[in-house]
């Protein structure tokens, strides 16, 4: 029973529901009722056709056609070949069989037969569809306020087609119909018609040239003129706009080019990039407009001693850099901009209330305000983000139909350059090996014996890397410690400042070159385990190189908060805030040179000792768990930084987009693609998931924590003189009820919502319900479509049983009249 079936999902008509069951049942049901009505009626003229139809089916099934000819044969080949999974078996058993006249005669007179076989009819349907349209605020009368005379009759349900005038007139008819329509229903209409290009072309033609010749006869005003010229005008304006920020976005070409070459799992990892662009955009505006610009242009008043500049200053980030905008410690306690230059730094809170008076821009509040709005709505994005992503990923599509989607509708006929039809050609490629990988995926069943061995050979891989993530942690606290008690001790004897700097290089480093060594031994552990499923290894990849990345962060910000912050004049610091942003800095550019170094020895040498040495042609495959946990820590690293650095992102965007053409090319170089081809369907999710529990939430816990409890340097800083920095907001509060009594509500507001932590857990466990519920109703989803897919199933096993049993009566009585007539004759 083939049908034309849309692969479009974006179709308008899907939209606008032309086609929807809810048309074909009222008209199904106006037949019956018609049908019925003339079966109360008793006419004989009825009765008449229907004995007349009975006897010419009677006639034709004596004809005993064993088999369906061949247009018939082709056209239930080219059904099954669009059916579900499960019905192929059945299909083929089914056309095994002798189908009689009979039966051939009910099944061509099906809708989904008759429609896409007779031209006629379609235009008949569609004038009717079109007269609709026109006429749907308009009443008509029912079908029983006709007489019997005046009413369709079944007397031509035997015919094949419409005569060629009487469609000649229906075409007429549909194009004047057409031609009233508005011009986004016409446009509905004709690609809704299951007709050929050409035939839909023709139609638009004439309807285009009616309405020339129509146009022609009216002569417009000059106000009508004017006013097409100014819609077409703003129309082409609009398109160019659109057009212009679509190429606004970067890296297009070069996306297209990875995911034809190396198919989607390495196109996650660029498109992750690009996101973590986006954040670090957000991130670097916000800070530079609320934080550095009115820092910058009325800088402080201390005087400051001036260090010459040296190139160990941009691997350190101390030196020339230490007293600018880039740190916390550079930023005043008092409100923007002072009068008077003698009245000092402020060195305490009652600077808050000295300058009350000329209130213009107060930088404790704005950098409080900014830091914790800037989280909240990086928040906000990241969740709505994931929830996104949730709904788009772990939908139901199946294989077959994303396969056929594929196959027949994902070229775009839009594109002509040589170029851009190459890339579009490697694209659609690329994608139809994943598909067929993902349905030839076979899923063996093993023994007990195979099973246990692969559950303890798994055991041993996860004991082995849990056990050297703790070690690596536990060696990088001790040497922390070291550091630390190193540096309190060279604090009080003098030496030369730029080995005390170029020493401060020494945990990046360890850090660094551990995150660089230790996914290489659990890549190795990984190749012992032997996983089927690529995407099985890219994710067990991920969660181990997860386990080694939190570990190394939860260790450093307990040596930060736990360590520096409470004894930093023992270290001889004056600002520990400023310390911990220029450690962050120099673990961000570590970071990215031993990204460097693993490019090249990583890819660029292992390709060429492959190919000079070994004399082979295997490239090595692009690590994707390992580089995309590196970009999270970063990122992570670039989140705990925007407290103490707020020009930290500025240097996380410039490392990004340095890494994006790094690795770019590396990959288009010295990678090859995947020898067994996945469909990384929800790799995205999966990252934006990990950039928001792990990632943004200890980020945004660890400055939470700084805020509220630890104690800020008293000789630097805008929280300088506070017991805590979320103090600041609370001062404020004092001194506007000092000022205006009136807004005391405010204070108790701010008592009762922003300093008690009960609401701050509220909003977080608001945010963990809402992705739940989204989860929930995604999985709802799920299960709803797949219960209708069995149904469907289910209804075309309904059909092909039906159908086996019309045949299988058909032939009980062609055996008892083929007995009858026996007995006949011997009688």
């Amino acid at each position: 029973m083939a049908r034309n079936v849309n692969f479009d999902l974006s179709h308008p008509l899907m939209e606008a529901g032309l086609e929807s069951p809810a048309d074909e049942e009222g008209v199904h049901d106006s037949f019956q009722q018609l049908i019925a009505e003339h079966t109360d009626d008793g006419a004989e003229s009825s009765a008449l056709e229907l004995q007349q139809l009975q006897s010419d089916l009677d006639e034709e099934s004596r004809d005993n056609i064993p088999l369906c000819g061949p247009e018939h044969e082709h056209r239930r080949q080219g059904a099954s070949d669009l059916e579900c999974d499960g019905g192929e078996r059945e299909m083929d058993q089914i056309q095994g069989e002798g189908w009689s006249s009979d039966t051939l005669k009910i099944l061509s007179s099906m809708p989904s037969r008759t429609i896409g076989r007779n031209r006629g009819a379609i235009i008949s349907q569609y004038c009717n569809k079109t007269l609709k349209l026109r006429r749907r605020r308009q009443t008509r009368p029912s079908i029983r306020d006709f007489s019997p005379s005046s009413r369709p009759t079944i007397r031509s349900y035997g015919m094949e087609g419409d005569t060629t005038d009487a469609e000649v007139n229906k075409r007429e008819r549909l194009v004047n119909n057409l031609q009233n329509l508005p011009v986004s229903d016409r446009v509905r209409m004709l690609r809704g018609m299951p007709l050929s290009v050409a035939e839909k072309k023709e139609i638009r033609n004439l309807v285009m040239q009616k309405e020339k010749r129509i146009l022609s006869n009216k002569k417009l005003s000059c106000y009508s003129q004017l006013k097409y010229y100014i819609i077409i005008a703003a129309r082409k304006s609009w398109y160019s706009w659109l057009s212009f920020l679509h190429s606004l976005q970067p890296w297009q070409t070069l996306l297209k080019r990875v995911s034809g070459r190396f198919g989607t799992g390495v196109l996650s990892y660029f498109l992750f990039l690009k996101t973590l662009l986006f954040f670090n955009v957000f991130l670097f505006l916000v800070t530079g407009a609320f934080l550095v610009l009115p820092q910058a242009v009325h800088p402080p008043d201390e005087a400051t001693e001036t260090t010459s500049f040296s190139g160990l200053d941009l691997l350190t980030g101390a030196g020339s850099f230490s007293h600018t905008v880039m740190y916390y410690g550079y930023y005043t306690n008092y409100t923007l901009p002072r009068r008077s230059r003698g009245e000092g730094g402020g060195q305490n809170a009652s600077a808050l209330s000295s300058d009350s008076q000329q209130f213009s821009y107060n930088m404790p509040l704005a950098y409080f305000f900014t830091i914790g709005m800037a989280f909240f709505i990086t928040c906000i994005i990241l969740v709505y983000s994931m929830s996104k992503t949730f709904g788009r990923s772990f939908r139901i599509n199946k294989s077959h139909s994303i396969l056929t989607m594929k196959t027949f509708s994902s070229w775009d006929f839009k594109v002509i350059k040589k170029k851009s039809v190459q890339i579009m050609s490697e694209n659609i490629c690329t994608q139809l090996k994943e598909l067929l990988a993902e349905l030839t995926q076979k899923h063996t069943k093993s023994t007990f014996c195979k099973r246990f061995c692969r559950l303890m050979v798994h055991g041993v891989a996860w004991t082995i890397c849990i056990a050297s993530t703790t070690g690596c942690m536990a060696g990088v606290y001790h040497f922390s410690e070291f550091i630390r008690k190193d540096q309190q001790n060279h604090s009080k004897l003098e030496g030369n400042p730029l080995m005390k700097e170029a020493r401060l290089l020494s945990l990046p480093a360890v850090v660094s070159l551990i995150n660089l060594l230790l996914p290489a031994l659990f890549n190795l552990v990984a190749w012992m385990e032997i996983y089927e499923s690529p995407s099985v290894f890219a994710y067990v990849a991920i969660g181990r190189n997860l386990m080694l990345k939190t570990s190394m962060l939860g260790v450093l910000c307990f040596h930060w908060l736990g360590g520096v912050a409470p004894g930093y004049e023992k270290l001889g610091l004056t600002c520990w805030e400023s310390f911990v942003g220029q450690e962050l800095y120099r673990f961000l550019l570590m970071d990215f040179i031993f990204t460097l170094l693993d490019t090249l020895f990583g890819e660029l040498l292992w390709r060429l000792f492959s190919e000079k040495v070994l004399k082979r042609k295997r490239k090595p495959v692009f690590d994707i768990a390992r580089n995309v946990l590196d970009l999270i820590y970063g990122q992570t690293l670039a989140w705990l930084g925007v407290l103490f650095s707020p020009l930290l992102p500025a240097v996380q965007i410039l490392k990004l987009f340095l890494v994006f053409y790094i690795k770019m090319s590396s990959v288009m170089m010295n990678c090859q693609a995947p020898r067994k081809p996945y469909r990384a369907s929800q790799m995205t999710t999966i990252f934006i998931t990990l950039l928001c529990i792990p990632s943004l939430l200890g980020a945004s816990v660890c400055v939470t924590y700084t805020m509220w409890s630890i104690t800020p340097s008293t000789s630097c800083g805008p929280f300088r003189g506070l017991s805590t920095m979320f103090k600041a907001g609370k001062h404020w509060m004092e001194i506007l009820e000092k000022d205006n009594p009136r807004l005391s509500v405010l204070s108790k507001a701010h008592t009762y919502f922003v300093e008690n932590p009960f609401f701050l857990f509220v909003g977080a466990g608001i945010f963990l319900i809402v992705i739940y519920f989204h989860s929930q109703v995604v999985d709802g989803q799920r299960k709803i479509i797949s219960l209708l897919q069995d149904q469907i199933q289910n209804e075309g096993e309904d059909k092909k049983f039906l159908i086996n049993q019309l045949q299988s009566v058909h032939k009980q009585k062609q055996e008892a009249g083929k007995r009858l007539k026996s007995q006949d004759s011997t009688c």
